[in-house]
Formats: structure tokens, C-alpha cells, sequence
């Protein structure tokens, strides 16, 4: 029997990706030194250097300096991403009907992302469904990361359920799927469609309003 569901944030709940072009289009227009190059250009080179939220933005931004030769420092860009990336942060579409179906249910619901704590847990405030949430874990405040078993473990304890009666939601294979599988939990692939899918998971999901169906699947079979 599931008695509680997690999941990840970047790329499950929060769409990264469409949140981080308009964050880049306001930065844009907002600052005139990066306007000796054109929009699509800064946007693109950003996004390649960036490789999906895997290189930090210290390094972006210096990348960025050294190439255009924008007349600015690369802190004073990195502060302007930590502190108004959050004002951008979107969800997938139906994640609030489902995490309020879940709700309803009386699951327990949980989070656990990896990142930097302050910045991750201020986009995931932004959404705007936080207190349907039980946990929030961040890989810095917990000094864990995906895909490491304890952190999945720690997790379960806040949440007073065991591994199996426990499914965790994520987009990348190893962190997310295996991670969670490996410490006896189902795992579920978001689905993206530039990563490849898992060797093993316990389901795809496509769109967040098919989870509640899923675990009626599960408790079915």
C-alpha cells in the first residue's frame, strides 16, 4: 500500500527549463551591457553553457564575460540569477490538481532536491504549493545527495513510512530512479525527452495528472 509519494524539483515539479528562458529574457532586457549581442544569441550560449542546470553559474557568467566582452563583473550576474531566478519559477502544467489529489488521499508528500538550499527552496516556495508538502530536503542543508541511499532513508523516517510503502517521482535516471530504487522505493521516470530513459523504473509519467492513476495501478496490481 503507498502511503506517501516524493519527488524531485528541477525538470519533475518545477519546469527548469521554460522558467529558465523567461528569467533570461527579463535579465536581458533589464541590463543594458548584455544588449551588445542579441537576445537569442546571450539566451542560447547561456543555455549550452549552463548544460541544464549541471555547471554553475559562476562559471556560466565567466564563460559569458570572456566571450562577449560584457563591461560587467561576473558577481554582479550571478546575483541577479540567485536572486531573481525564483520570480520565473513555473510548474509543469496539473502539478497542483495532482499534489492536491494526493492531498485528498491522505498521502504524505515530500521533496527532496539536489542543489544549493536558500536558492532551490526559494523557486520551490515560488510555485505556490508548498503546504501541500509534509518535507522538504535540500542536498546542502542535509549535507546528502541524490543518488545516495541516505538521503531517500532520511526522508522515508520523516515521513514514518518504510521504503516499500513509499514512491519517489524524478527526471534523471541515476539520481532520481536508481537512487530511489536502490534504497528500496518505487521509482517513476518523469519523462524528457533529452534523457534517456532508465534500465529500470517502476512507470513513466508523462504529464503529473496521470500519478494519481498510476497508483491506482500499483494498488491494483
Amino acid at each position: 500500500m503507498v502511503k506517501a509519494v516524493i519527488f524531485d524539483l528541477d525538470g519533475t515539479l518545477l519546469d527548469r527549463d521554460a522558467s529558465l528562458r523567461e528569467f533570461l529574457q527579463d535579465q536581458y532586457a533589464r541590463i543594458p551591457q548584455l544588449q551588445s549581442i542579441s537576445r537569442s544569441v546571450y539566451m542560447e550560449r547561456f543555455i549550452a553553457l549552463d548544460q541544464r542546470g549541471n555547471v554553475w553559474k559562476d562559471h556560466v557568467y565567466r564563460q559569458l564575460i570572456e566571450e562577449f566582452g560584457f563591461e560587467l563583473q561576473w558577481e554582479t550576474l550571478l546575483a541577479d540569477y540567485w536572486d531573481g531566478f525564483r520570480l520565473h519559477s513555473q510548474p509543469f502544467p496539473n502539478a497542483e490538481r495532482m499534489l492536491e489529489e494526493l492531498r485528498a488521499r491522505s498521502l504524505r508528500i515530500g521533496l527532496i532536491s539536489n542543489g544549493y538550499g536558500e536558492f532551490q527552496m526559494a523557486n520551490f516556495l515560488a510555485l505556490g504549493f508548498s503546504a501541500l508538502f509534509d518535507e522538504v530536503m535540500i542536498s546542502e542543508w542535509e549535507g546528502l545527495r541524490k543518488p545516495d541511499a541516505a538521503i531517500f532513508k532520511r526522508m522515508l523516517d520523516k515521513l514514518g513510512v518504510q521504503a516499500h510503502e513509499a514512491i519517489y517521482v524524478g527526471d534523471h535516471p541515476v539520481s532520481d530512479v536508481a537512487g530511489s530504487r536502490a534504497a528500496g522505493m518505487k521509482g517513476i521516470w518523469k519523462y524528457d525527452p533529452l534523457l534517456e530513459e532508465p534500465e529500470a523504473h517502476d512507470g513513466v509519467l508523462r504529464d503529473l495528472g496521470d500519478l494519481v492513476g498510476m497508483l491506482d495501478e500499483f494498488k491494483r496490481g
